[in-house]
């Protein structure tokens, strides 16, 4: 039997790893480019920073910094916890027990997802807001003219947990799906009762992707800026804006990016470090064949309430106040044009974007899937600093950007593109490297054994069996880019409105029947793909 020492030793040496042939320069050159131009607003940020008025820019933050601090960390950890605890208890029922209807639950439980969380705001708003339609509803029969107001921390709350809680569930359901029943069995065998087998085998098992989760909500609330200003709920992103649009000197407001960024980093090397101290668990299960469902018995039809209430808060309920504006909008006689016209930009953006980022991802994918090395993982994990970055301070970035060393890009639809693919990158580059790492290599090498050359190679054998990698690399950032609201706000071409932007301005200046059409665009847009995707999950 070979040693361990000796089986490094052999992965050490092995030939993915050596440097590729000189042509593969042309991969690499583009990879090391778009890096760059992904670090581009970190390091603008910075020396914007350095620039700032220390006096000033000390009592400013002395000022504003622990309040940001506490409202921020503690949106995020509630939301985080919440989310945490509605995943764990809705992937049980829908995974692992004998829930009436549960593929239909599991379903309809990731949906809220689709819904941009500016648009959830207002609908919560207009629903449950001091003179909302609850209010008007209950007036008639309780006598009530006002409900408490929902604005400030619990307002943010309730519409980003609901929103943000899928980010959970759906790595949780991954995770039930494929956890080893064996070792459940042989819990039981050893005398474990059922809440024994929970905590000490199934936890353990889905611990990885509850925290793969939590980080993910963790950060979608840190770099929220929607929800928030619809509650007017101050966190950093917030204040980022208003110091942006208010103040001629926007030092601070790069300031207060950077402090957001460390955060946020933080946030990720906290999760990683925990990650590599947990044990994980390899999984034997293929599929649901072999995975236990539990009779829920005298709890099957509580269950079923919880689900129903859940679903029909997070998702019928914002869809109903949705088609009500609508309804009104179509009594005053609305105006499609400048709906139709938002739509139509809202494509045509969005899909330069999922073109644009595919083609950057491309060489970095090549490059972590084909050729690992210490190289390739910098490239790499550098590309991903755009996910751990809201899109306000890339946008206040490259607007600094722009005003001082490329004027003629400031307010050009170049420079929202660019934002886009500095964002949305990972999101394009996971799935193709994920397709790449699952062709042989020996299929490509034995296709230039044939006398083939690298290109018809590509396009006759690699790019038939990476297509549906493509796919899903191209529909994430498209759907991603039509959802996308500070970046577009501030770096769009004057004139230039997207169905984001319209939903936008109506709800600020409180035109809510204006808003619902752009916004009832925006979330079926959203939703086809969804249910496809989650529809094919549930078929396999």
């Amino acid at each position: 039997m070979v040693s361990d020492t000796a089986t490094r030793a052999v992965l050490v040496r092995r030939p993915a790893g050596r440097l590729p042939p000189r042509r593969l320069l042309l991969v690499y050159i583009p990879a090391g480019i778009v890096t760059l131009g992904v670090l581009l607003p970190i390091v603008y940020l910075v020396a914007r920073a350095l620039q700032a008025d220390l006096p000033a820019a000390s009592l400013m933050l002395s000022a504003s910094l622990p309040r940001l601090l506490v409202n921020s960390l503690g949106l995020a950890a509630t939301v985080t916890l919440a989310s945490i605890g509605l995943s764990l208890v809705v992937g049980w029922l829908t995974e692992r027990t004998d829930l009436p209807g549960r593929r239909a639950w599991g379903v309809l439980t990731v949906l809220p997802l689709v819904v941009p969380s500016y648009v959830g705001a207002f609908l919560f708003v207009t629903a449950f807001g001091p003179r909302g339609l609850l209010q008007k509803a209950l007036e008639p029969i309780l006598g009530l003219d006002r409900l408490p107001g929902i604005y400030g921390f619990w307002g943010a709350f309730l519409a980003l947990t609901l929103l943000s809680y899928p980010f959970v569930l759906i790595p949780v359901r991954a995770a039930l799906q494929r956890a080893d029943p064996q070792l459940e069995e042989a819990a039981r065998s050893l005398g474990e009762n059922g809440w024994g087998v929970v905590r000490r085998v199934i936890l353990p098992q889905i611990a990885p992707a509850v925290a793969a989760g939590a980080l993910l909500v963790a950060l979608y609330c840190l770099r929220d800026f929607g929800a928030v200003s619809v509650m007017r709920f101050t966190t950093f992103t917030r204040a980022i804006y208003l110091q942006y649009q208010s103040l001629y000197d926007r030092s601070s407001a790069a300031l207060l990016s950077l402090v957001l960024l460390v955060l946020m980093a933080a946030l990720v090397s906290l999760e990683q470090r925990t990650r590599r101290s947990r044990m994980t668990y390899g999984s034997q299960a293929n599929g649901r064949g072999g995975v236990v469902l539990y009779r829920l018995r005298a709890w099957r039809w509580p269950a079923v309430v919880f689900c129903a209430a859940l679903v029909g808060v997070a998702l019928i309920l914002p869809g109903a106040v949705l088609t009500y504006w609508l309804v009104r909008a179509v009594q005053e006689g609305p105006a499609w044009g400048p709906t139709l016209a938002a739509a139509g930009n809202s494509l045509l953006v969005s899909g330069q974007a999922a073109a644009i980022t595919l083609i950057a991802a491309a060489p970095i994918a090549v490059l972590a899937a084909r050729y690992p090395g210490r190289w390739s993982r910098w490239v790499e994990n550098l590309s991903h600093a755009g996910f751990a970055l809201p899109g306000i301070v890339i946008a206040l970035a490259l607007v600094f950007f722009g005003i001082r060393a490329a004027p003629g890009l400031y307010q050009t639809l170049p420079m929202l593109l660019l934002a886009y693919l500095i964002l949305f990158l990972p999101q394009a580059g996971g799935p193709l490297r994920a397709s790449l790492l699952q062709v042989p290599r020996s299929l490509e090498e034995a296709g230039r054994g044939l006398g083939r050359g690298p290109l018809t190679v590509f396009r006759r054998v690699t790019l038939p069996l990476i297509r549906p990698g493509i796919v899903a690399a191209v529909a994430l950032v498209f759907l991603t880019a039509m959802k996308e609201l500070p970046a577009t706000l501030i770096l769009s071409p004057t004139g230039f409105r997207t169905l984001a932007t319209e939903v936008w301005s109506a709800v600020t200046e409180a035109y809510f029947a204006r808003a619902a059409a752009p916004a009832l665009l925006l979330i079926l847009l959203s939703s086809v793909p969804m249910i496809f995707f989650v529809g094919r999950e549930e078929a396999e």
